[in-house]
């Protein structure tokens, strides 16, 4: 009898032991991520969800402004000097995101990387001219430049600074 009080009682606390230890290693793994920073200092601490800066950019009207910190994936860059990123933000949506005073760029292989961004948030008409000119950026065809006839209106941010998962 003694054995099987004594067994319980180990089992209990080895099992109550074990997600508290999962959750340590957990936050040990989040805390070891790396970042390569880019313009002003920022940190990864709140920031939102590409669903919640799509929720954010949803809510905006043609002269809005508003501050977002958002982590998503780099859809793609320029690919000469880094001036500008779209970024994800689900269900086919992007953002284009530009840097504060063209004072910093991003690394020429950023694309597919993870990134968190901070910055204000608005919508923006970019003109045909623009379109063609990141379109070749990126390293596009010439048709597939020639193709782009409208202006468009898109999901923008002004960053200030970025965060790049290393």
């Amino acid at each position: 009898m003694k054995k099987l009080i004594f067994t319980i009682l180990v089992s209990t606390v080895l099992l109550s032991c074990k997600p508290e230890a999962k959750e340590k290693n957990q936050q040990k793994e989040e805390n070891q991520v790396s970042y390569a920073s880019f313009g002003e200092k920022i940190s990864a601490d709140g920031a939102v969800s590409k669903e919640k800066a799509q929720q954010i950019f949803n809510s905006l009207k043609k002269g809005d402004t508003v501050a977002i910190k958002f982590k998503t994936k780099i859809n793609s860059s320029c690919k000469k000097k880094g001036c500008w990123m779209r970024l994800d933000l689900g269900n086919n949506n992007e953002t284009l995101v530009r840097f504060k005073d063209y004072g910093f760029f991003v690394p020429l292989n950023a694309q597919g990387k993870d990134v968190i961004v901070n910055g204000k948030a608005y919508l923006d008409i970019v003109t045909v001219d623009e379109l063609r000119h990141y379109a070749k950026d990126e390293g596009l065809s010439e048709d597939e430049i020639n193709k782009i006839s409208e202006e468009e209106v898109t999901y923008a941010v002004l960053s200030d600074g970025v965060l790049l998962v290393e």
